[in-house]
């Protein structure tokens, strides 16, 4: 008898079948789901997002319970949404995010404005 396909990243209750009746098997085909999913990332990210699965991977081990681990993991989720530099001010003020960053030695790039419908136009263009 073979053994049954991998589930597919996205067969949750699949996933769970295997965590509940081969946890050993399960975890071994965690890691390498995510790892394929990171080895698939443009180059340029796929230390990033290693360091970020080494964190994720730090607090399940570090909790004491699943649960624990699922609302660590969801505040941390949230602090990179709304906290200084996250994803909402990036998108609502990225110009003062890119100073902030400028100051503590990133990379910068050049913010070029854009021109508000019914507003005036580019610096140093007529129209």
């Amino acid at each position: 008898m073979s053994e049954p396909a991998p589930p597919t990243p996205r067969d949750f209750d699949a996933w769970a079948l295997l965590a509940n009746s081969d946890p050993e098997t399960f975890e071994t085909r965690r890691r390498e789901v995510i790892q394929t999913a990171i080895s698939r990332a443009p180059a340029r990210q796929q230390r990033r997002l290693q360091q970020l699965q080494w964190q994720l991977d730090q607090i399940r081990v570090c909790s004491p319970t699943p649960m624990a681990a699922c609302l660590r993991m969801q505040r941390m989720l949230w602090q990179r949404i709304e906290g200084e530099n996250g994803l909402l001010e990036c998108l609502q003020r990225p110009a003062a995010v890119l100073r902030r960053r400028s100051r503590r030695g990133a990379t910068t790039t050049n913010v070029i404005p854009l021109r508000v419908p019914g507003g005036p136009g580019l610096p140093g263009r007529q129209g």
